[in-house]
């Protein structure tokens, strides 16, 4: 079995990121994708925004018309939300004739070799890197990387999230998790008046 991982804060999810997903699961022939909430990201300050269980719920709702895609919550655990510890308890669970294919942007790649364990990762998966506009990366020893060119991944979390505090609604959310926005009443710091 050829497994895609795809780990994040998904604070929220949003069109990009199932573009990615399905791309690279067309690309590389991927028997199942697996979209990983980060409970607490060891390189990121804070999540914000949306708690673990809010934003594990959007990416239910984002993967529901994509049966390749499934939302994982396997990081639903105390402390750091380590790559190599979700490694191995998926070892554990899909066991060891399963391929891991881990699917990050080449932002966060670049910054691959502060991973904690990160030879064991790098043992553990491969890599397929999505191009971001703007950011370039290198290969270090040991890791196997495939390159996934085929779409620039320009909406960012973070800018959805800064629409959604002054009031707008930013276009790149998928419609469900959009509705899920609104009934949670998240991201929000200006009231919004409904007609």
């Amino acid at each position: 079995m050829r497994l895609g991982l795809y780990g994040g804060t998904f604070d929220p999810i949003h069109n990009a990121h199932l573009g990615v997903a399905l791309a690279a699961s067309e690309a590389f022939h991927l028997d199942r994708m697996l979209l990983i909430p980060n409970r607490l990201p060891p390189h990121k300050q804070s999540v914000t925004g949306a708690s673990f269980a809010q934003r594990l719920r959007m990416v239910e709702l984002a993967c529901q018309p994509h049966p390749q895609l499934a939302a994982c919550g396997i990081e639903n655990r105390e402390g750091k939300s380590y790559t190599i510890q979700t490694l191995e308890q998926l070892r554990i669970e899909y066991g060891g004739s399963t391929l891991f294919s881990f699917l990050i942007g080449a932002d966060a790649f670049a910054e691959v070799l502060t991973w904690y364990r990160v030879e064991e990762v790098f043992a553990m998966t491969e890599f397929i890197v999505a191009a971001r506009p703007g950011f370039e990366y290198s290969i270090p020893k040991g890791a196997r990387v495939h390159a996934l060119d085929t779409l620039a991944f320009r909406e960012s979390s973070s800018e959805i999230r800064a629409m959604l505090a002054a009031g707008f609604n930013p276009d790149g959310l998928p419609e469900a998790v959009r509705s899920y926005i609104d009934e949670q009443g998240l991201y929000r710091t200006v009231k919004v008046e409904r007609a």
